[in-house]
């Protein structure tokens, strides 16, 4: 069923429905009502004749309506009585009959003393209702005697029908007034959903360029329409970031592939000594070792955003002892001592405990890189009221500031941190998908990685993660 048509059905047509049964049982109701204050109104007039039926002259019978002296003000409204003696022959009228009328033949019996009066509704002639009442009463003399109080019921039935002609003139102007808003409300939403549909089909084929208009509407649509900008807007950044690194990516492939195709190309142009041989085969061997490095963070990467991550309670401090044995010899290679600084040995966080230690292995090797011969490496773990932080710090040059804006993106520490050649070791040289894979990792353990500018010298590099 489409929108509109619902709306239509339940916005406009269920509610008119339920407003017209309303109208017709208050009708019925209000009709009912108007009947039972007739009734009211005519058992009060025969508890009045009642008594005073046998008052009359010199003891004789008489209906006191007839001699009210409001009798005239009352005639169009006030009820006909007529009183029927114990033969059953009408004895008198009110209002009395005219000369020229014929003798009524009409025979009402009287009923049993104590019988509770009689209420029924009869039709006239001209098909008028009339509410007609019969009691029966003993005479102090003798005898039965019947009154019958007959009401026209004309009123009563033309207020009922202007009632039921006005409220549902007001009833159907309304539900064409409710389908109208509907019908408008139906093309409005139509519309909405209609520019939310096609952006969501321009995404499913890949057009992330598709621009979702803004929706003043600040109701649930209006916050969808939100939330798919926003969507949108986070998936472009993506998509660019995503063709950023993989053009990165080609770069930092071509430029190795390219070198090592220049070097065997240069050696087989001609014959070479066995020793030349051996050095060009030797400078490929280091850049196909250099494209295995890159190939393996570039699949370290990719795993990062795939894997789905067990999470337990990871100690910090047995983690930093594995991590530096692990980067002990190579420290004892370049000449670099490496030590672990903690205030609270019992500190844990709950994550998955070989991302944190690939974390921690990225800025030891970081650190390594760039750790002049003869410093220290200090591994610090800091526990603060709301939060717990695992610092890698060495004593190199630090990050210059033309790279801190970037340090953490793919690709963009390609060259060295420091000109320096006195750390003897030479340059060092990096893909800067290392730092890229520790950010992904201290996000994803809703933490954060920074550079602690407060320590000189050296560069020191924090993941912090929250206590809360």
């Amino acid at each position: 069923m489409k929108l509109a048509t619902r709306m239509w059905l339940l916005g406009a047509a269920v509610p008119a429905l339920g407003m017209l049964l309303g109208l017709i049982v208050a009708g019925g109701w209000f009709r009912h009502h108007l009947e039972a204050a007739v009734d009211r109104a005519l058992l009060a007039q025969a508890a009045v004749e009642s008594v005073s039926l046998f008052d009359g002259p010199e003891g004789g019978v008489h209906l006191h309506m007839a001699s009210s002296p409001l009798v005239e003000s009352v005639r169009l409204f006030a009820p006909t009585g007529d009183l029927f003696g114990p033969d059953g022959k009408l004895v008198m009228s009110y209002p009395p009959r005219l000369s020229e009328e014929p003798p009524s033949t009409e025979v009402v019996p009287p009923g049993v003393v104590g019988q509770p009066p009689r209420l029924l509704t009869q039709r006239g002639v001209d098909g008028a209702r009339f509410r007609v009442l019969l009691v029966t009463v003993a005479a102090p003399r003798g005898g039965l005697y019947t009154l019958r109080l007959s009401a026209s019921l004309a009123q009563l039935d033309g207020s009922a029908k202007a009632f039921h002609r006005t409220t549902l003139s007001l009833a159907l102007l309304f539900g064409v007034l409710l389908f109208l808003l509907q019908a408008v409300q139906a093309q409005k939403l139509k519309a909405r959903l209609r520019r939310q549909r096609e952006h969501i089909a321009a995404l499913r084929e890949g057009l992330l360029d598709h621009t979702l208009a803004d929706d003043p509407s600040r109701d649930e649509i209006g916050e969808l329409n939100q939330v798919l900008r926003e969507t949108t807007a986070k998936l472009r950044a993506a998509r660019a970031g995503q063709e950023r690194f993989l053009a990165d990516a080609a770069h930092e492939l071509r430029t190795p592939l390219g070198l090592m195709r220049t070097s065997l190309d240069l050696a087989l142009r001609r014959p070479r000594p066995v020793e030349e041989l051996r050095t060009t085969i030797e400078e490929v061997r280091q850049e196909v070792v250099r494209l295995g490095a890159l190939c393996q963070r570039l699949l370290d990467r990719s795993m990062m955003a795939q894997a789905e991550w067990d999470r337990s309670p990871v100690r910090l401090l047995r983690l930093a002892e594995e991590a530096v044995q692990a980067a002990r010899a190579e420290a004892e290679t370049r000449g670099v001592l490496i030590e672990i600084r903690s205030d609270d040995p019992s500190a844990s966080v709950s994550g998955h405990a070989p991302a944190l230690r690939q974390a921690l292995d990225n800025l030891l090797s970081n650190a390594l890189r760039y750790a002049p011969r003869g410093s220290t490496i200090f591994v610090e773990i800091e526990h603060a009221s709301s939060a717990i932080r695992l610092a890698v710090r060495d004593e190199g040059p630090g990050v210059p500031a033309s790279l801190r804006e970037h340090i953490f993106s793919p690709f963009r520490c390609d060259r060295p941190l420091s000109t320096s050649k006195s750390d003897g070791y030479g340059q060092g040289h990096g893909h800067g998908l290392g730092l890229n894979i520790t950010q992904e990792i201290a996000t994803r353990h809703a933490g954060r990685l920074f550079i602690d500018d407060q320590r000189r010298p050296g560069a020191r590099f924090v993941i912090e993660f929250p206590t809360g």
